[in-house]
């Protein structure tokens, strides 16, 4: 993909909002993907017992935590009695726990754990985001649905000026910012280097760095530790000069 497929620049700046929360209102109203909200709203229909009798959010989810943010956080997509819940990026589900609880550990979050929008939960100097905002089924956006998204990342990241660092968690993730960036007109290098944890990747935007994603297929198998994505977040502390936490 490339700047032509993510739409108009001219179009794209007009659209631009002067502030995230009018963004925000943009991409909770998006229905541009059919099958994306038919699941979604199937799913909130009819949820597991466990959350039988909670109201789901149900809409696309927007990025959440620090306006002035120097580190951004980029996921694959919410997952369906996840975020989908709750409203917010990775919060409800056991890849949120592992995530949040790192991020408290590595001085971003101000508690380790992320149970509903309204939990008290503030994020310091970092944005998370994801590359699509519907839950999709079996946790699979197809290619057009990761298109339809991609300019919200992009419209994200104009207002997110203090980003330095990006930490992508998977290579859906390092794929769709890659597409992002380009499109932007950041300088990448070629041919752009194969997904690993621990990939740092320096561009004229910021350096990017590669995690696993913290879902359970790989939290479970130990393919990826707490210790391994700490290093992660301490490094990008680093990279974007911020004290070390507490």
């Amino acid at each position: 993909m490339d700047a032509q497929r993510l739409g108009s620049r001219a179009a794209y700046d007009a659209a631009v909002p002067d502030t995230l929360p009018e963004l925000e209102s943009e991409i909770t109203a998006c229905r541009a993907c059919p099958r994306l909200v038919a699941w979604r709203e199937a799913v909130a229909a009819d949820p597991p017992a466990r959350f039988r009798g909670e109201t789901y959010w149900a809409r696309p989810v927007p990025g959440f935590g620090d306006p002035h943010a120097r580190v951004a956080i980029v996921g694959l997509a919410p997952a369906a009695n996840g975020a989908n819940r709750t409203g917010r990026m990775f919060t409800g589900d056991r890849s949120g726990d592992f995530l949040f609880a790192a991020l408290h550990r590595t001085g971003f979050a101000s508690q380790p754990t992320s149970v509903h929008a309204g939990d008290g939960l503030e994020l310091h100097d970092a944005f998370i985001t994801a590359a699509v905002r519907c839950a999709p089924p079996d946790n699979k956006p197809t290619p057009g649905e990761r298109t339809n998204c991609l300019p919200w990342v992009e419209r994200e990241l104009d207002l997110l000026t203090a980003v330095q660092v990006f930490v992508v968690l998977g290579a859906f993730a390092y794929h769709a910012l890659w597409t992002v960036l380009g499109a932007r007109g950041v300088q990448l290098p070629r041919p752009r280097p194969a997904f690993a944890h621990g990939l740092e990747v320096p561009t004229s935007a910021g350096v990017i760095v590669g995690s696993f994603h913290p879902s359970q297929q790989n939290t479970f198998t130990r393919r990826l530790t707490p210790p391994m994505l700490d290093s992660v977040f301490l490094r990008a502390r680093a990279l974007a000069a911020l004290p070390e936490p507490d």
